[in-house]
């Protein structure tokens, strides 16, 4: 490129998207970022906070070290011609919104822009909206111009996925996906508009192989997202939203005979109420929720509660190479206020590959297959954020921990993947065993059978598959117990279930460096759920030192105090 800087305009530049898609191009100093909006006191005071240091960091786009940043009034119901002349941008990014209320001339800012020569990008989750570009593709060849809809998590992350893993299968029949916000996360008011636009509405889904109505926010489907490597978020339920994907997916898959597309908010019981609200609508008690939004927004806000995790995913069945029945899904997690980056990384990465003379093919069309995933995978490596793919049903069944860890497997140390390669095996050991003393505590290591403290002490564990299940026989320096560790099933999906006699013990498995942490998401007593304040934790991992297994063991609670602490190493017997 010459020396001139790439001008990107982002239409709703200081919004909930726009605004974060500013941040995480102004670090690059190769552009001219044009944050703009009707109010151009908003956006002075947003590019004033961006250029403001903070935590002893420069400000972005100060003294020419990242973009240059400038405020601009702009008005999609003004002089579209006018204003894009006058701005001269190469890039035009719509991340205003919301899309579906855009009435009849809903595709004038992309008219324009492919009128004048420049290219445009849009963040739209409008189903109608994405799809119906397709009509500006001969205008955008003629002009020599690109125009991409739906840049962002519905569909372009969502089909990135889907190609993936699409090469395991001969025929995919099923596709779900769906977005899991943190209850922490403040939810702009346009997004809110767009979903309450369609609650208790007809949404046009596949079931059976053919198109079939659903019902918005109220449809739904159970889900855990469990990205490989990260502790899986809850089980929630996701209610039926209109997203590109479902008008998308059935020209892409000339066999699709169900498809789905949903959110899964927390908390769940604010969601459930949602849920009630669009049964009024399909009752025609009331007319729409659209009037409602603002108040929706508000309790969103009220009732943050519970963890500030975010995450999505899309899963896939059919048949694979083999004719055998497969399900493949892949799963993401964000931490934090991480989440909220995701719908406009795929900008980001379609700016990025401009700057590099990588340019797409002319023409007007959803951005669905336009990047793929491991230019998202590249841009998650900024932020607290897991993704990878899992083989959720093989008839031909992988090792216990392989299963559950899925592409996460594949980052184990040796040591701890030949010990959890599955079938029969014995490996030994030594071991220190440390005791707690109070009585609850000692109550609680007899009954489970937890051996005495001592040093020094021979280990032997035994390893035993049986179906879907493994039983881990314990045996320190005589004194045995055992275990039965196995998959969790429904709401407990992606979490391994360890039991002790009445109890059963719910871990998920996240990889950290050398070492798999165990980290306690729930257990049962009887069956019964009991409370997680109340829950068995600890310290617990295994690793790789010097080539070898190691472990560290702990398990104790509020109200025992330390049960039981082991740790030493082990070698896999010949």
């Amino acid at each position: 490129m010459s020396g001139e800087r790439f001008c990107v305009l982002i239409i709703g530049g200081y919004g909930t998207f726009g605004g974060r898609l500013a941040r995480l191009l102004g670090d690059e100093p190769r552009l001219r970022l044009l944050v703009a909006g009707r109010s151009l006191e908003k956006a002075d005071d947003f590019v004033a906070d961006l250029r403001t240091p903070k935590d002893g960091a420069e400000g972005l786009g100060s003294n020419n070290l990242g973009a240059m940043v400038q405020a601009v009034r702009f008005d999609r119901d003004g002089d579209l011609t006018e204003q894009l002349t006058r701005m001269r941008p190469a890039l035009v990014v719509d991340a205003s919104g919301p899309f579906q209320s855009f009435g009849k001339d809903a595709y004038k800012v992309a008219e324009a822009c492919i009128d004048l020569g420049i290219d445009y990008a849009d963040i739209a989750d409008s189903t109608g909206f994405v799809a119906g570009i397709g009509g500006l593709d001969a205008a955008a060849k003629a002009k020599g111009t690109l125009a991409l809809s739906g840049l962002s998590s519905l569909p372009a992350l969502s089909f990135a996925a889907l190609d993936a893993m699409a090469p395991h299968f001969s025929r995919i029949e099923t596709v779900a996906a769906g977005i899991a916000p943190s209850a922490h996360v403040r939810i702009g008011l346009n997004v809110v508009r767009a979903i309450a636009s369609y609650a208790g509405k007809k949404i046009t889904v596949r079931r059976d192989g053919r198109p079939a109505a659903g019902r918005g926010l109220i449809d739904a489907m159970r889900v855990t997202v469990a990205a490989p490597g990260a502790a899986p978020l809850r089980s929630r339920k996701f209610l039926l939203v209109d997203a590109p994907d479902l008008a998308l997916l059935p020209a892409r898959f000339a066999g699709l005979k169900s498809s789905f597309t949903g959110v899964g908010t927390e908390p769940q019981p604010l969601q459930r109420l949602l849920s009630l609200a669009a049964r009024l609508v399909r009752l025609r008690v009331l007319p729409s929720l659209l009037p409602f939004a603002r108040l929706l927004q508000r309790a969103s806000h009220a009732f943050a509660v519970g963890e500030h995790r975010g995450g999505m995913f899309v899963r896939v069945g059919g048949v694979d190479h083999a004719g055998k029945r497969l399900t493949c899904g892949w799963h993401l997690i964000a931490e934090g206020d991480d989440g909220p980056f995701i719908p406009i990384i795929g900008v980001e990465a379609l700016v990025r590959r401009l700057l590099t003379g990588t340019r797409p093919e002319n023409g007007a069309r959803p951005a669905a297959g336009e990047l793929q995933l491991a230019d998202f995978e590249a841009a998650f490596q900024r932020f607290s954020i897991t993704s990878g793919i899992t083989m959720e049903n093989e008839q031909a069944p992988l090792p216990l921990y392989q299963r559950i860890l899925g592409s996460a497997w594949e980052r184990l140390p040796p040591a701890l993947a030949a010990l959890h390669a599955g079938g029969a095996r014995v490996a030994s050991g030594r071991a220190r065993i440390e005791r707690g003393g109070g009585l609850l505590a000692r109550i609680v290591a007899g009954v489970i059978g937890f051996p005495r403290a001592g040093e020094d002490v021979p280990v032997t564990v035994r390893f035993a598959a049986d179906d879907d299940k493994e039983i881990w026989t314990r045996d320190f320096g005589g004194k045995i117990f055992r275990s039965i560790q196995l998959e969790g099933k429904g709401r407990d999906r992606h979490l391994l279930a360890e039991v002790f006699g009445p109890f059963r013990v719910l871990m998920a498995l996240v990889p950290d460096g050398e070492k798999l942490r165990l980290v306690v998401r729930g257990w049962r007593f009887f069956g019964i759920p009991l409370p997680m304040f109340l829950a068995p934790g600890g310290n617990t991992y295994e690793e790789e030192r010097d080539g070898r297994f190691h472990f560290h063991v702990e398990i104790g609670g509020r109200l025992t105090g330390l049960v039981v602490r082991y740790t030493g190493w082990l070698d896999l017997e010949e």
